[in-house]
């Protein structure tokens, strides 16, 4: 649930639109968008003047009550995408965006609304071929992506948006949610998983954007061909493995459980030489950063079992995600057991 309606939303929307783009602007069809689960994004389009043809946009509202830092920081993404987009990377360009409450209530930006839909690996759309060529056609396309965003200069880009964080810290902001754990054989797996990824941290580098999210299920298609990546929540400036990762979890049919297994026809090794071709600049450690991602998502999905179990955040998605958890902390467990990354990797204090 997002906690904002559209019905209460959209009055002050409108009269935001009309305040700036003059007094014939109007909101039409706003809704909550259909992919994923976003939360607080919505959809709609803008007339500025009668007769004229409606621009589709996209809003994201920073969640209402909350501490204003990381993933529910949404404002600092304007300036995030802004770059993005005068880098000429393919992201959607910032329309409006601003950090006073007055207006929709919450922090706002307001995209671009790029054509095409998200390919959920576990659940795509009909609207996809889903044959395994042309399945492995969208993932390449992905990967070479995200090599693009590696290779962006941030020091020159980005260098007054945020400070790179440490590997350490991830652990302890990661290892934070496990405590919601609602059954104890999750906990005690999360537990010792951390411990193995804490004795063996690697090396940062190389340091740089970090999309924090990165799978097919954040990138939009058209027709085949790749329009923008969005969800930029998590993002910030870190060890780039995280996302390479994030990426072999993905396509790992290992770490996840029967019924929820994605759709994924690439290769451990085809994967990581399509971004190496691409000049993607994360080669090293993979098998732990491959490891932390599954301890990330393990813990944020432990979290939400539990909202959606309590009730104070429905969505069963999560419960048919649940026995996920057991196979990603396993999996990861074998990963860092394996004698490449213990070889590789590097212990620090």
């Amino acid at each position: 649930m997002t906690g904002i309606s559209v019905k209460d939303l959209g009055p002050k929307l409108d009269s935001l639109m009309r305040a700036r783009q003059g007094a014939a602007a109007r909101v039409h069809d706003l809704r909550v968008m259909e992919d994923g689960h976003a939360g607080l994004t919505f959809g709609f389009s803008l007339t500025d003047q009668p007769g004229a043809r409606p621009k589709d946009y996209i809003l994201k509202l920073a969640p209402v009550g909350v501490p204003r830092r990381g993933s529910t920081d949404v404002y600092r993404q304007a300036h995030l995408l802004g770059a993005l987009h005068a880098a000429g990377l393919p992201v959607p360009a910032i329309a409006w965006a601003s950090q006073d409450e007055s207006l929709l209530g919450t922090p706002f930006i307001v995209m671009e609304r790029l054509p095409g839909r998200t390919f959920v690996i576990w659940e795509p759309s009909d609207s996809f071929d889903t044959s395994p060529e042309a399945v492995l056609g969208l993932w390449k396309q992905a990967i070479r992506a995200l090599a693009g965003f590696h290779k962006l200069d941030w020091t020159r880009s980005l260098p007054e948006w945020e400070a790179p964080y440490s590997l350490a810290s991830e652990l302890v902001r990661w290892n934070s949610l496990l405590r919601h754990a609602p059954e104890p054989a999750w906990l005690e797996a999360g537990q010792r998983l951390h411990a193995a990824l804490a004795r063996e941290v690697p090396p940062e580098a190389p340091v740089g954007l970090v999309h924090g999210d990165f799978q097919p299920g954040n990138v939009l298609y058209h027709e085949g061909r790749l329009t923008g990546v969005i969800d930029w929540d998590l993002a910030g400036i870190g060890a780039q493995g995280i996302d390479v990762g994030w990426l072999l979890m993905m396509t790992d049919s290992i770490a996840w459980a029967e019924g929820w297994k994605p759709l994924a026809p690439i290769t451990r090794a085809g994967l990581l030489e399509t971004y190496r071709d691409a000049g993607g600049t994360a080669h090293e450690h993979l098998e732990w950063f491959q490891a932390f991602a599954q301890f990330r998502l393990g813990a944020i999905a432990c979290l939400n079992v539990k909202l959606n179990r309590n009730g104070r955040r429905p969505d069963e998605l999560w419960e048919r995600f649940a026995p996920s958890i057991s196979t990603l902390f396993a999996r990861a467990e074998q990963l860092l057991a394996t004698p490449a990354s213990t070889a590789s990797a590097r212990s620090v204090a």
